[in-house]
């Protein structure tokens, strides 16, 4: 059965489908609830699809607001309701001294958390905003990194406990591209969006260093979509907005947005 699932699967991925499966079973086996920490949609619709194959089991996502992008789950038995099962995530908020503004970036607050010796999967989403940030952490952290989080890149900042009403999210902004393409190739459009040559944009791919819809892809020639969002390592992330008919010429016109 486990070989048919994994075909499925990319073969990185398997250790987290091992995990998943495994988490399903105990639930519908044992009649555990189970909380995970944080998944990326890529892992959160792993883990979705294997419960829907079990109809013993129930399944609840939650990031702490309608649009999260990192959500933890809870899996139990199919006749345990999860409505009012708490999630166990809070708001951890970073502010800047008095006069000051932040000037930091998601990657400024990650690394900070990170250089803290937390595990990725222990924080949510992460919101910056001029004088404060708010991150998403489980309750399970939140009072360490209440105590410790002192400092982001080379600025002082207060921190203390908030409950998830109090979140302020940061609304998805992009910097808009319109472009040209002779076709939906991966490697052809993410070579336009980065300005390298197709040649440079291969490389990486094939190294697995590209995820399209937060799965790894390393075919160049993989087709993209309305909707999809492809990230490489180092040098971002965009999505394709829309695909906007095609040109006299034959070439296809699409609207790109970079994830600010």
């Amino acid at each position: 059965m486990k070989a048919t699932i994994y075909e499925h699967f990319h073969p990185e991925e398997k250790s987290f489908v091992d995990r998943a499966l495994e988490w399903v079973e105990r639930s519908a086996q044992q009649h555990e609830l189970k909380r995970t920490d944080f998944l990326d949609p890529r892992q959160a619709h792993i883990l979705s699809m294997l419960a829907s194959r079990n109809q013993d089991v129930s399944i609840r996502l939650d990031g702490g607001y309608a649009e999260a992008e990192r959500k933890r789950a809870l899996i139990a038995p199919d006749y345990r309701s999860l409505d009012d099962e708490p999630v166990a995530i809070c708001v951890l908020a970073a502010i800047a001294p008095a006069g000051s503004k932040l000037e930091l970036d998601h990657g400024d607050f990650l690394g900070a958390l990170l250089g803290l010796g937390i595990k990725r999967d222990r924080i949510g989403d992460i919101h910056v905003h001029e004088l404060f940030a708010h991150i998403i952490v489980t309750d399970e952290i939140a009072d360490y990194l209440n105590i410790h989080l002192r400092q982001v890149h080379r600025l002082s900042v207060l921190t203390e406990i908030l409950p998830l009403s109090e979140l302020k999210p940061v609304p998805t902004k992009f910097e808009e591209m319109s472009l040209t393409v002779a076709s939906m190739r991966l490697d052809g459009i993410a070579s336009d969006v980065y300005r390298v040559s197709r040649s440079k944009i291969v490389d990486p791919i094939r190294a697995g260093r590209c995820r399209v819809n937060w799965k790894t892809e390393d075919d160049p020639s993989e087709t993209l979509k309305e909707g999809d969002v492809i990230s490489f390592k180092g040098l971002g992330r965009f999505k394709v907005l829309e695909v906007d008919g095609v040109t006299k010429r034959g070439r296809i016109r699409v609207k790109i947005g970079k994830f600010i």
